[in-house]
């Protein structure tokens, strides 16, 4: 009777340790694709950062490149009307 009782207490603590380690295992394998969807998120932000920054240069040097514009210079109306 006795090894009846310690049989069904073994099989129980084995069913649930091969659930603890299923769960655990569902567990990681969110974790993984947490981590794969922020490092393909982070991949996107620092190459969208590197084409805005790139974009920016490339405005300045070109700013830096024109010719200043002319200041216009404030005329009169000759009428006297704004």
């Amino acid at each position: 009777m006795m090894k009846m009782i310690a049989d069904r207490a073994e099989r129980a603590r084995q069913e649930a340790k091969e659930l603890f380690v299923r769960d655990r295992a569902k567990e990681m394998e969110v974790v993984k694709e947490r981590e794969k969807a922020f490092a393909a998120q982070t991949q996107k932000t620092d190459r969208l950062r590197a084409l805005r920054l790139a974009r920016e240069a490339e405005e300045r040097a070109a700013a830096a490149a024109a010719p200043a514009p002319k200041p216009k210079k404030k005329t009169r109306n000759p009428t006297g009307q704004a």
